[in-house]
């Protein structure tokens, strides 16, 4: 059983997909975690990534290139 502080999944998925822009931690730099993935997305789809990424931009284009890579499925 899972514990969600006696929330239903779908206000549990509301909470935890915040637009990146929402994000409290969001103009933190990016993770070693988010720029690796966009490293390897970026190179799948003939990208260079900009010099320095906040949390909030990195997850932006890790979307916009999980969209456009040939091996990820959407």
């Amino acid at each position: 059983m899972s514990q969600n502080n006696g929330l239903d999944d779908e206000s549990v998925a509301a909470s935890t997909s915040k637009p990146p822009e929402e994000w409290v931690t969001g103009d933190e730099p990016a993770t070693g975690a988010q720029l690796s993935y966009l490293e390897t997305l970026a190179r799948e789809v003939g990208e260079e990534l900009p010099g320095s990424l906040t949390k909030a931009r990195a997850s932006e284009l890790i979307d916009e290139y999980r969209e456009r890579s040939p091996r990820v499925e959407s």
